[in-house]
C-alpha cells in the first residue's frame, strides 16, 4: 500500500481528483494518510477533512522566519510517515533540507507543459497568462519529480491541451484542470503505488 502525503495551497481539485480515483478504483493500492496546507484558509483542508483524511496547517506567519516554518513543515511531513509526498498545487519552494529527506520521492504537478512555462514566476494562473500572451496554441500539464531546482526534476508524465479561439487565463487554467491536471496526477500516482513508474 502507497501511503501518500498530499501538500496544497489553494481550493484542492488536484486532491479532489486523487481522492475520486482512489473511491472509484482508478488509483489502486493507495492511502491518503495526511494533507498539509500552507493556508489557514484553503477549501483543500475541508475537502480532506470531509473524507475523514487528517489535515493541518503549517503556515509561515506562524513561525518567526522560513527556516523555523521549513522545519515545522518537515516534521509535520514525516509524522504522517508517507511513502511519497505529492504537491498538489502547493506554492512553497521545498527548501534542500526536505528534497534530501524525501529525495526521489516527492512528485509534482506543473500547469504546462515542462520546460515551457515553468520556474520562477510560473505558478497559477501566472502561467495560463504567459502561454496566452505568447500566443502558443498547446500547452498541458507535467508531473515531474522534485528535486533541488524549480520545476527540474524528471518528468514522470505529460498530457497536452489545445489553446482554444477566446481563450481567457481562467477559461484555459480550467481546461487544463479537467482535461490534463485530474487525468495524469492520479495515472501517476496508480503507476507509482502499482511499479508501474519508478522514481529513482
Amino acid at each position: 500500500m502507497l501511503k501518500i502525503c498530499v501538500c496544497v495551497s489553494g481550493g484542492g481539485t488536484n486532491l479532489q481528483a486523487i481522492m475520486d480515483g482512489i473511491a472509484d478504483g482508478a488509483i489502486t493500492n493507495t492511502q491518503i494518510v495526511g494533507v498539509i496546507s500552507n493556508n489557514k484558509n484553503a477549501y483543500a483542508l475541508e475537502r480532506a477533512a470531509d473524507h475523514g483524511i487528517p489535515a493541518v496547517c503549517v503556515s509561515p506567519k506562524d513561525y518567526e522566519d522560513r527556516e523555523q516554518f521549513y522545519d515545522a513543515l518537515l516534521e509535520r511531513v514525516k509524522s504522517f510517515q508517507p511513502d511519497i509526498v505529492v504537491l498538489a498545487g502547493f506554492l512553497v519552494n521545498l527548501p534542500e533540507k526536505i528534497v534530501k529527506e524525501y529525495q526521489n520521492r516527492i512528485i509534482n504537478i506543473h500547469p504546462s507543459l515542462i520546460p515551457s512555462f515553468c520556474g520562477v514566476g510560473y505558478y497559477g494562473l501566472k502561467v495560463h497568462e504567459a502561454v496566452l500572451q505568447r500566443g502558443v496554441k498547446v500547452t498541458g500539464a507535467t508531473v515531474h519529480v522534485v528535486d533541488g531546482g524549480i520545476d527540474a526534476g524528471r518528468i514522470l508524465l505529460q498530457k497536452a491541451v489545445c489553446v482554444e479561439e477566446g481563450d481567457t487565463p481562467k477559461i484555459l487554467q480550467q481546461r487544463v484542470m479537467e482535461q490534463a491536471e485530474w487525468k495524469i496526477l492520479p495515472e501517476a500516482i496508480d503507476k507509482i503505488a502499482n511499479g508501474k513508474l519508478l522514481l529513482d
